[in-house]
């Protein structure tokens, strides 16, 4: 018998990395992403739809910026290359740690079967089990813009939206109903602007839930619904805490990999360079375990693939056994079958725990033996005919539900950038364009200002990594997008070349419409 449902819902996103340089830093984060996380996840989902001792359900997040780089021929045409001299180096590596080499060889050599039988399509392979309803897929904000960061001009984040929109349906035929709002950040009104996009659901940090006006007669374990008819389900702790925890959690457990522990800074820059690589950096190839808390990175032992498999077992064991006693204690004290929401970042399930997707696989084996079914949010809105009407306190997923991780003295300073620059977007948008030979120029403009937005690059800032790389980028989108605005003031002439140079960068959102920014009229 059910005792209740579970609801795993997963951000995949990775900012707009793509880099013209082959073996770039920018690349490496995308390709380990691949070959770690979005590979065996999409593996782990598609074997468990053909097994019959297995229901897999998840609900995931595609930001469309990942969704560019996926679909980019250049980066699939470099993919296997870069995981082939990660097999050699692993081939010449001397290392008394014979049985972790061999096994990540292993892991390596069946992603690139993984990545030939579909040859990189991985779009195409999402879009096949959405439609087999093993996955309910979401869109998210088209560059992950912190939304109430750009509040100022509404037509910044309508943009941001119908943005995403627009690039979802180009992809895979269809319109998102679901959005993940980047960092599940929410402020009033939001809902209006995301039903004009057609989006009809989303998550939410617990706060947005808890602190709802009224409050929600069922807390986290049911969603709620405002007035402008959008759906906001509440992130549940206990369901989060025990697998995206580090520290507290599953993951920091101490037969898993270590996550910090990489070939690249254990051997010279003069080893580096003579495979390639210019500078010191993660190279995806790690091959100690967790050992303990306390343990230095150079104490770390040998990494155990057995050991670390048979704890994956006992963790997932235990963690639906948790949601069980869980969900039997809300039942009951409610009248409607209880509704658990566990959100995480997709890469956590694979890069930052390299056995994450081993315990996805394990949840779906032993669910049914504790009587817990998985549901996508989708299924849940359907199953629900009445939901209760609230409005959602703003909020995010950082600390405390706040938003200073995204506005602090690291990083404000880019909201009066972006501000700025949004006026005038939507100054020009608005009055419209004077020549034809602008039209290809302001959606440039427009690509370049969603590009400048990304909160990844606020976060990096105030996470204190790779600094530079996050000033660069921002700095470098703004400048093109006052290049180009001011290539339609002035009324110059633009030369085809600079533009195709920008465009061959920054093609992202081919469909891209000056029309978002243009400010509505009320009468």
């Amino acid at each position: 018998m059910t005792k209740g449902n579970l609801a795993i819902v997963l951000h995949a996103h990775l900012p707009y990395v793509r880099s013209e340089e082959p073996g770039s830093l920018e690349e490496d984060w995308f390709f380990q992403a691949l070959v770690e996380c979005y590979l065996p996840l999409l593996e782990t989902l598609e074997i468990g739809s053909i097994s019959n001792d297995q229901e897999p359900k998840i609900t995931i997040g595609l930001s469309p910026t990942l969704l560019s780089l996926l679909e980019d021929e250049v980066l699939k045409n470099r993919f296997k290359k870069w995981v082939e001299l990660r097999l050699e180096i692993l081939k010449s590596l001397k290392t008394e740690n014979r049985e972790a080499s061999l096994h990540l060889s292993s892991h390596f050599k069946k992603q690139l079967i993984n990545w030939g039988k579909c040859d990189g399509d991985l779009i195409g392979r999402f879009g096949k089990l959405e439609t087999s309803e093993v996955i309910d897929i979401l869109t998210c904000a088209a560059t992950h813009g912190y939304l109430p960061l750009l509040r100022e001009n509404p037509e910044a984040v309508r943009a941001q939206l119908k943005t995403a929109v627009r690039e979802h349906q180009r992809l895979f035929n269809k319109s998102p109903l679901g959005i993940w709002l980047p960092e599940c950040a929410y402020y009033e009104g939001l809902d209006e602007l995301m039903i004009e996009s057609g989006l009809r659901y989303a998550v939410l940090d617990g706060h947005g839930l808890l602190n709802a006006n009224p409050r929600p007669r069922y807390g986290l374990y049911a969603p709620i619904c405002t007035k402008s008819g959008v759906a906001f389900f509440g992130r549940d702790s206990e369901s989060t805490l025990p697998v995206w925890s580090a520290r507290d959690g599953y993951p920091g457990n101490e037969n898993y990999r270590e996550f910090h522990r990489d070939l690249g800074w254990d051997i010279s820059t003069e080893e580096l360079e003579e495979i390639g690589i210019k500078e010191k950096r993660p190279l995806g190839i790690k091959l100690f375990k967790i050992t303990s808390k306390n343990t230095s990175l150079e104490d770390k032992q040998k990494y155990d693939p057995r050991v670390a498999q048979e704890t994956i077992k006992e963790d997932a064991k235990n963690y639906l056994s948790e949601r069980k006693k869980q969900l039997l204690k809300l039942k009951d004290s409610m009248n409607i079958e209880p509704l658990l929401i566990a959100p995480f970042d997709a890469e956590l399930f694979g890069h930052w725990w390299f056995e994450g997707p081993g315990f996805l696989s394990q949840l779906f084996m032993q669910a049914k033996k504790e009587g817990i079914k998985f549901i996508t949010l989708k299924e849940s809105l359907k199953s629900k005919p009445q939901i209760q009407l609230c409005n959602p306190c703003p909020s995010s997923w950082g600390q405390g539900g706040f938003h200073n991780y995204w506005l602090n003295e690291s990083n404000a300073w880019i909201v009066h950038e972006w501000s700025k620059a949004g006026r005038e977007m939507v100054a020009i948008c608005s009055e419209g364009l004077q020549r034809e030979s602008d039209i290809k120029i302001i959606k440039q403009a427009g690509r370049e200002l969603l590009l400048s937005q990304s909160s990844d690059w606020s976060f990096i800032l105030r996470a204190g990594t790779t600094t530079e790389l996050a000033k660069e980028r921002i700095h470098l989108h703004l400048k093109r997008f006052w290049m180009l605005i001011d290539v339609i003031k002035e009324k110059k002439i633009l030369n085809t070349n600079t533009l195709k140079e920008i465009e061959k960068e920054d093609f992202i959102f081919p469909l891209v419409s000056p029309i978002d920014w243009k400010k509505k009229i009320i009468n």
